[in-house]
């Protein structure tokens, strides 16, 4: 299968050869996300917990989501060589992660901070290794992403740039969260906590899919017929908005409070990190809209 620069325009991005393993392990991985919520329905259990189907459901979509973002990157970068081993290995290390998490979960026991047996260690130091790798293929490709020329709009760029730089920012995040646990859990402390009711998972996860939404939103602004210099702007201001949505998190994460026992300062961070991302979907939906009630142009 040819690589990228050698594909036309008119095929399609997933047939990139580095793309099409992460897009085909992404689909399955929100696959297997979505047929756990049904064994959820049927099973019953509780949402939050060390042992909770909530896990199989949101690390299979969400890894899933961030395979499809990875591979559709990848495939309007510039051919590098070694770029398809990279790619396989990201895939097999996404497929690997959330099959143990999966795994535990199906065994009837924790897959994070379980250290109650041999194997239960070494799963989850195993998934802490693959994970680190993943790290480091996403920053590779936000550093290729600011340096390397893409053929993409400007907006596009942007959203490409900044939805990269957030994810790996989430995923050192999610680092944290796993060597926070450990301490805490050596001293006999709750490990998914942070001082006193802190939840360091909240910043880990409040951006990790920013990947997706700012992209996506370059796109849904361009199919709104909106101008490239105006859907920059949007994301820009969407840019901003998840920025102060990040910092809200860790704010209260590290003051030790939980999610929404925000002081008013904090509060209106969050609410002005809001409305920089509610702003420019809502006038990208009114253009949209606007535009599917504009009468077509008549005949000359």
């Amino acid at each position: 299968m040819p690589t990228r620069t050698s594909l036309t325009d008119s095929t399609p991005w997933w047939l990139d050869r580095r793309a099409w393993p992460l897009v085909a392990s992404g689909a399955v991985l929100v696959a297997s996300g979505i047929a756990h919520v049904a064994v959820w329905a049927v099973l019953g259990g509780p949402w939050e917990g060390p042992v909770t189907w909530r896990k199989p459901i949101l690390f299979g979509i969400s890894g899933g989501l961030t395979a499809l973002s990875m591979g559709w990157v990848w495939s309007k970068m510039p051919g590098r060589r070694g770029d398809v081993p990279l790619s396989w290995i990201t895939t097999i290390a996404l497929v690997i992660e959330v099959g143990l998490i999966d795994l535990q979960r199906w065994r009837g026991v924790a897959s994070h901070f379980n250290r109650a047996t041999l194997l239960d260690s070494v799963l989850y130091d195993l998934m802490g290794v693959l994970i680190l790798w993943v790290t480091l293929v996403s920053a590779d490709l936000m550093v290729r992403a600011f340096r390397q020329r893409m053929a993409v709009s400007r907006d596009m760029l942007l959203a490409i740039r900044a939805g990269l730089v957030f994810l790996v920012i989430s995923c050192v995040l999610g680092i944290w969260v796993s060597v926070n646990g450990d301490v805490r859990l050596e001293r006999g402390l709750e490990p998914e906590q942070f001082g006193a009711a802190g939840v360091p998972k909240f910043p880990h996860g409040a951006v990790i899919h920013a990947i997706q939404w700012l992209p996506l939103l370059a796109w849904g602004a361009r199919q709104a017929g909106i101008g490239e210099t105006q859907r920059a702007r949007l994301v820009v201001s969407a840019t901003i908005g998840t920025g102060l949505v990040l910092l809200y998190a860790l704010v209260q994460t590290l003051a030790g409070r939980s999610r929404f026992d925000a002081t008013p300062v904090d509060a209106a961070m969050l609410a002005l990190g809001v409305a920089c991302l509610a702003v420019p979907a809502v006038v990208t939906a009114l253009a949209w809209l606007v535009n599917r009630q504009s009468p077509p142009p008549a005949a000359a």
